[in-house]
């Protein structure tokens, strides 16, 4: 019981983070699973997705209802990017067996992560400018659709974290899209890919679901706490804070590849 407990409260804390910050939860859930819990890496990122979901599932669906999401306009990122996952999941298998490569491609995409939350936290940082119209499509050739949901499904196929922090700059620079609209349909899309994810991680036996249920209500409580903290707060600053210290833990992903602990 006192287990469950803490499990949950990490996943409180992790979507309370994680909604404060407007990211995906993996970059929180992933070092709490791997160094926290002390799961190995192939457990860990089986573990996270199925948590990640959930999390992306509830962001979803306050997204669509704000009028964030056009499910029309997303449909071929959906489907390129949950084949794409379906491909990368087998290929899982093979890093299973070199579980520490999973640690060196988790460290490396988390320091891409921290690095760009550090740019956009620096004080000096340029403000986006603000869209002529809005609109809640995606709008663009079905082809370049297709290449970029293609890409946003190997991450959570390969290694079980999202690719939020590559979506969202790709719907707002590439498709001329607003940030909630790329940030809503950024969820939606990895929301798919995190459910084809999951299904496999679980039909491989890589998810230890007395751990994953207690992350997934925790995830989902402190999600909601975070997007209402996330008003009181200077999120650039936050994200200058939490970017550094993400900066570290990606280094502790990395090192623990070399046999390093830090």
């Amino acid at each position: 019981m006192l287990e469950f407990a803490l499990i949950l409260l990490a996943g409180i804390l992790a979507g309370t983070l994680g909604g404060m910050l407007g990211i995906g939860g993996g970059i929180i859930i992933f070092p709490v699973l791997r160094f926290g819990l002390g799961l190995p890496p192939a457990l860990a990122a089986g573990t996270c997705i199925v948590a990640v979901f959930f999390t992306t599932l509830g962001g979803s669906y306050r997204h669509y209802k704000l009028g964030h999401i056009n499910i029309r306009s997303i449909l071929p990122l959906i489907i390129a990017g949950a084949v794409s996952t379906v491909i990368f999941s087998l290929g899982f298998l093979y890093l299973t067996s070199r579980e520490r490569w999973i640690d060196l491609g988790v460290g490396m995409v988390f320091a891409f992560i921290s690095a760009r939350m550090i740019l956009e936290g620096l004080p000096w940082q340029r403000k986006e400018k603000l869209r002529d119209i809005y609109t809640d499509a995606i709008h663009g050739s079905w082809w370049k659709k297709v290449i970029l949901g293609g890409a946003a499904g190997i991450l959570p196929g390969l290694m079980g974290i999202g690719t939020g922090a590559i979506l969202v700059p790709a719907f707002t620079f590439l498709f001329n899209t607003s940030v909630k609209v790329a940030m809503g349909s950024s969820l939606a899309c990895f929301a798919a890919n995190a459910f084809c994810s999951s299904l496999l991680k679980v039909s491989q036996d890589y998810v230890v679901l007395e751990t994953a249920v207690p992350i997934c209500l925790g995830t989902l409580i402190g999600s909601n706490i975070g997007a209402r903290l996330n008003k009181q707060f200077p999120s650039t600053a936050l994200k200058l804070i939490f970017g550094i210290v993400f900066t570290y833990v990606s280094l502790k992903f990395i090192l623990s590849y070399f046999g390093v602990t830090v």
